[in-house]
């Protein structure tokens, strides 16, 4: 446990650091380079630098052992940072869209100057570190297990993509197209607002016990049918609690059987599958009398 809240943080810290530079960067890129899209972009992540501090305190909050308060652990405290990040998100970038809108609807187009190369020159280091971002904060979200950690890495996406749309708008811009560039910022506006649902989403249904997938349990039962003594499986019920899943499980075995032997098939089915599946935190199992005919 305490080298997984390690790892978390190393990577939290590590992206605050490359998030303050790129912001920093890209808001003098943006002033300099008469860019909008690129100050739209530099808020951008300087919002990533807040979300972060808010997935932080989600998984290092979520580690927490049991206790009498909170027997089933603290799992969803990681949704809970998910789901601010997540509105957090969907505000920035309403305030972006606003930004390339109004200047837009303002109709003074020949007073929008076209970028410089400083801004175009920042719009590829941004692509380039957010993208390096996105690939590390993600590989450590799924050697963890993590959902504040994979929201956060697509957060850090959200970035590349919005820089993507940015150095297309200073290219337009600089090719004659000063519109472009307040359009540009719509396009980022509406990639944040996507992903920002999208964890908004995951969040949600972790939050109200939703099954996990059909893949894992089908796999859950062609494991439990193959266990000697099991005669049927009446029913499998799953629930995500945070990152982890909770089992539960009603088998049937032959009414004759003592009660010492029906438990011990419910506990060889119990080890299996949580032995197995390492994000099962918990199965129960329930055997049932099979009727012989």
């Amino acid at each position: 446990m305490p080298n997984m809240i390690q790892e978390g943080m190393k990577v939290s810290f590590i992206t605050i650091l490359g998030n303050l530079f790129l912001s920093i960067f890209k808001l003098i890129a943006g002033i300099f380079g008469k860019s909008q899209a690129m100050l739209s972009d530099s808020v951008h992540s300087l919002s990533d630098v807040f979300s972060t501090i808010i997935v932080i305190i989600g998984f290092k909050l979520s580690m927490k052992n049991e206790d009498t308060e909170h027997p089933y652990g603290h799992e969803r405290i990681e949704c809970v940072a998910a789901f601010l990040l997540a509105i957090f998100l969907f505000i920035t970038g309403l305030g972006i869209g606003w930004m390339g809108l109004s200047m837009i609807l303002s109709g003074d187009y020949e007073h929008i100057k076209a970028p410089t190369f400083l801004a175009f020159s920042a719009a590829i280091i941004s692509i380039l570190g957010k993208e390096m971002m996105y690939w590390y904060t993600r590989s450590v979200a799924i050697l963890l297990k993590s959902d504040s950690l994979m929201a956060d890495a697509w957060h850090h996406r959200s970035d590349s993509l919005s820089s993507i749309g940015s150095f297309i708008g200073i290219i337009g811009s600089m090719l004659g197209f000063p519109l472009l560039d307040p359009i540009a910022s719509i396009i980022i506006c509406f990639f944040i607002l996507k992903v920002s649902y999208d964890i908004f989403m995951d969040s949600v249904n972790k939050m109200i016990d939703k099954s996990c997938n059909l893949e894992l349990i089908e796999q859950v039962r062609s494991m439990i049918s193959q266990i000697e003594g099991v005669e049927d499986i009446d029913s499998i019920k799953t629930r995500l609690f945070g990152n982890r899943i909770y089992i539960d499980i009603e088998a049937s075995a032959d009414e004759n059987l003592s009660f010492r032997e029906a438990h011990g098939i419910a506990q060889k089915i119990h080890d299996q599958i949580e032995q197995n599946f390492e994000e099962v935190k918990h199965c129960m199992v329930h055997m049932n009398p099979k009727e012989k005919n």
